[in-house]
């Protein structure tokens, strides 16, 4: 993200629950960008919907996760494609609600509260130009606790909610349902057509009721992307470490200060898949660092030595400003600090990192947690 708030437009990060989304999208576009580890959709993009979003229609309510009636229909809407490509192919605001009104109408349901999907990216911000298109209040949560590059990675799956029946819409108007045998199989299905429609569409899925959401969702997701966002700029404003401001709110640290030297990135199936090389500077003069992503990043090597890998948290920081850098935004010379961070427990269960661990994306090594140690699902 490019935008930055001078001094004087800066305010302390807040620790209380958010209870509407107006003023605060900016804050929470740029959490997002962080939350997302390096996918999940242009944030920028995703913050402009937003706020032309509440500009027509109002702030949007925001409901926590704890106070959902049980019978409360909740819909999740999200992009589902390549980040890269969504970069030149803008979705339309319409795209968003009209994905939600489609699933509902096959549901045969009405909707009562929209959530996200993933806390990553533009997977934040675009429930919310839903929400205002449709007068609906927005959940304080997501699925994941950061982002995740296919449709069964969620923490739903594993508490055996089903994905389907899906929607998709893209811009040109077409929409298609879909309801398959299990999650992956959304995935296969769902990725299949998303490259026929230009290789991203929205999505709306994972309909859930309020007690299913209380199960299996992450709490105050949004309300953390708004302080991530806050914190970092009020670090900015008070001359302070950006980048250690923001891993101190994750719980996590800075592992590694450097020039990328190289990116390769392609789009494949649907995905922006690639490997970045970060030539250390300061601390970590000498050495090297590998990031691995498929939209987002899942591995990072650190002297040729596997550091942290998913679930974990990894993220790339512009090394002065703090602003999270996507993998679609990784250039040749930029500087970054890379933060790696904690995810949610549940994702380092044996049925957690059999779902989204590093073995399921093709690397031959054990989860390593942000900490550098083996994950605890590998002990299990």
């Amino acid at each position: 993200m490019s935008t930055v708030e001078s001094p004087s437009t800066t305010r302390s990060p807040s620790t209380r629950p958010l209870t509407e989304i107006g003023a605060d999208c900016a804050a929470l576009a740029r959490g997002a960008a962080i939350l997302g580890t390096g996918g999940g959709g242009d944030p920028y993009i995703g913050r402009l919907l937003a706020e032309a979003a509440v500009r027509e229609h109002g702030p949007v309510q925001v409901v926590q996760v704890e106070d959902l009636p049980a019978d409360a229909v909740v819909l999740n809407v999200a992009m589902i494609g390549a980040p890269t490509v969504m970069v030149e192919k803008l979705p339309a605001g319409a795209q968003f609600a009209q994905a939600i009104r489609s699933l509902a109408t096959h549901l045969g349901v009405t909707p009562t509260h929209v959530a996200c999907i993933e806390v990553g990216g533009v997977n934040s911000t675009s429930p919310i130009v839903a929400a205002a298109e449709l007068g609906l209040p927005l959940v304080d949560g997501d699925a994941m606790g950061r982002a995740f590059p296919e449709v069964q990675m969620v923490l739903p799956t594993l508490s055996g909610i089903s994905a389907t029946p899906m929607a998709l819409a893209d811009e040109k108007g077409n929409t298609a349902v879909f309801d398959t045998v299990d999650n992956r199989w959304a995935e296969r299905l769902a990725r299949t057509a998303t490259v026929e429609m230009g290789c991203s569409a929205i999505t709306a899925q994972y309909a859930m009721t309020g007690a299913q959401v209380q199960q299996s969702y992450v709490r105050g997701s949004l309300s953390l992307c708004v302080r991530l966002g806050e914190t970092l700029v009020a670090a900015r404003a008070a001359n302070d470490d950006p980048v250690a401001a923001v891993a101190a709110v994750l719980g996590g640290s800075v592992v590694f200060e450097g020039k990328v030297a190289d990116v390769e990135r392609a789009t494949v199936t649907g995905f922006a898949r690639g490997t970045a090389r970060i030539a250390g500077s300061g601390p970590d003069t000498g050495q090297e660092a590998v990031l691995r992503f498929q939209n987002e990043h899942l591995l990072v090597e650190v002297a040729e030595s596997v550091r942290t890998t998913t679930p974990d948290l990894i993220v790339t920081l512009d090394a002065e400003t703090g602003e999270p850098v996507t993998t679609e935004g990784l250039r040749f010379g930029a500087r970054v600090r890379i933060v790696t961070a904690p995810a949610d427990p549940r994702w380092h269960t044996p049925a957690g990192l059999e779902l989204a661990g590093p073995r399921y994306f093709g690397y031959d090594t054990q989860a390593v947690r942000h900490d550098g140690t083996v994950s605890e699902g590998e002990r299990a």
